[in-house]
């Protein structure tokens, strides 16, 4: 996948987990969110054994991340 079609995807998961979470964030917060949750995503779940694959598997995995990042956050904001 290209740069142009990794950036919607982290816009639309960072999005998803702002819904999710109760959030509300604009579109650069929203990109950095998603492309933020991606990484962790991508890095996170392949150790708990989980593998999607295909663009849904990329979205899922950025928006799991997206939303442990969100959550991560509002327990240091506590």
């Amino acid at each position: 996948m290209g740069i142009i079609g990794s950036l919607i995807i982290g816009l639309l998961a960072g999005f998803f987990a702002n819904k999710i979470m109760g959030g509300n964030g604009g579109m650069l917060w929203n990109l950095l969110l998603g492309i933020i949750g991606g990484a962790l995503g991508g890095w996170l779940l392949p150790l708990l054994g989980i593998s999607w694959g295909g663009l849904i598997g990329q979205l899922g995995t950025a928006i799991v991340g997206a939303v442990l990042v969100l959550w991560i956050a509002s327990m240091i904001k506590k």
